[in-house]
């Protein structure tokens, strides 16, 4: 324990972590609710952004205080209220809202038949509030009792789509064709055979789930349509550009299939940014149907395909074509990348054999600048010799008369001469010198 590690609460021996509450609370977010046979629910799934879903809570919380009912909890992801008989239960998902609506079966069954009235007439309540979003989701399902084996099932549903299947150890049945009816809702029909109110709430739970989910997970399907143009158009285009990668030479024609590589590398990373989460969804809706499908262990019925295996036949192929999109996305990001590696080691290639040849040059440059300056200092070392033997001259000629009249008798051009040699000496020495300081202080 730390110096500075939080005391326990009252009447506990130990200190929480911050997280321990959040964490056990989400085990039972959304928690099952019992129903009682018959019933009808009527469920609703929005779109939603983070702008969106604060103003759907704000909504709610507003109706459900304006009819006498506490308002959601700041952090709550489920509320329940009850209006008189009638109950409605919101939830909050990560990019959708869902909407509940318990409606007593013996109140809205008309003629004996599920389903009558429509949905649309039954979720006035919801229309009392903004709709948060674009609506993905209307199911309208109804659990009866197993009396009603009588129903005519080809006049409820589109006998060709007609998903049916025993749930539940067969204390149940399950029914849709997974089509939206003249009101929008997609009907789904569970008969009970005897399942308690807490097994028939979790199982009218987990079948609104599956209705939803596989809905969501539909979405990545447009997306990757969307994309498949532009994916295989990248393709092409790195077909192409690989092979005129083999026959380029020089750095300018490299230096534009970089540039072109780098460009198609760009446009397919923002492409895959893009789809990132719809993808990802689409993966995690998906295994949340396939849970959902095993949990309630269906039996099929003689003459039709239970719900997984109608789901398996029409949602799996959407699902291999959002991955085939995603893989290939994957597969030719790792090719762009190793394209632009080699093209760009060509390229330093390329540059290196430039700044040789350039090294060459200088080089070579230097011992001709280094020829000329020595050529250079040995003319100047002439020329300055020869002034300065020019000056010495004069100087002698000057001190000649003075030095005959000393009685001192010599040559002028003898004297001169042997001056010479001496002079050349010390001009080449002190040339020499400040020659050498000058590296010294290039050094």
């Amino acid at each position: 324990m730390t110096a500075n590690a939080t005391a326990p609460a009252a009447g506990k021996a130990f200190y929480d972590h911050p997280l321990r509450a959040p964490v056990l609370a989400e085990l039972h977010a959304r928690p099952f609710v019992a129903v009682s046979t018959p019933a009808r629910i009527l469920h609703v799934a929005f779109l939603v952004d983070r702008a969106q879903a604060i103003a759907d809570r704000a909504a709610f919380a507003s109706l459900c205080l304006a009819r006498g009912q506490p308002a959601p909890g700041r952090d709550a992801k489920q509320h329940r209220v009850a209006f008189g008989r009638f109950v409605l239960r919101w939830e909050r998902h990560a990019e959708f809202t869902t909407y509940t609506w318990e409606v007593p079966a013996e109140d809205v069954t008309e003629g004996g038949l599920p389903f009558q009235p429509s949905g649309a007439s039954l979720a006035d309540v919801l229309t009392q509030l903004p709709q948060p979003g674009p609506l993905l989701v209307a199911v309208d399902l109804h659990l009866v009792t197993d009396t009603a084996d009588a129903l005519p099932l080809d006049r409820l549903f589109d006998r060709t789509s007609l998903a049916r299947s025993d749930v539940e150890d067969g204390f149940a049945e399950i029914a849709t064709d997974f089509q939206p009816d003249p009101s929008g809702f997609v009907r789904i029909l569970v008969r009970d055979r005897g399942m308690t109110d807490d097994a028939a709430g979790a199982l009218v739970q987990r079948v609104l789930e599956i209705e939803t989910y596989r809905t969501l997970a539909l979405l990545g399907l447009p997306e990757a349509q969307r994309l498949a143009p532009s994916v295989a158009h990248s393709e092409q285009e790195l077909s192409a550009l690989t092979e005129q990668m083999r026959q380029s030479e020089g750095l300018a024609a490299n230096n534009k299939l970089l540039h072109a590589l780098t460009g198609l590398a760009a446009q397919l990373e923002a492409d895959a940014a893009a789809s990132l989460f719809r993808f990802g969804a689409t993966r995690a809706y998906e295994e949340i149907v396939s849970s959902r499908l095993r949990t309630i262990g269906e039996r099929p019925i003689s003459g039709y395909p239970t719900w997984q295996q109608f789901l398996l036949r029409r949602l799996q192929p959407a699902m291999r074509t959002c991955q085939a999109i995603e893989q290939r996305q994957a597969n030719l990001s790792v090719k762009l990348t190793s394209a632009a590696n080699l093209l760009r080691t060509r390229v330093d290639v390329e540059l290196e054999q430039q700044n040789r040849n350039l090294l060459q040059s200088m080089n070579k440059r230097a011992r001709m600048q280094l020829r000329l300056q020595q050529t250079v200092e040995g003319l100047s070392v002439a020329a300055i010799s020869y002034y300065v033997i020019s000056l010495l001259h004069y100087a002698l000629e000057g001190l000649h008369t003075r030095a005959e009249a000393a009685g001192l008798h010599y040559d002028v051009g003898v004297a001169t001469a042997i001056a010479v040699p001496l002079v050349v000496l010390l001009i080449w020495s002190v040339v020499r010198r400040i020659r050498r300081g000058h590296a010294e202080d290039d050094a």
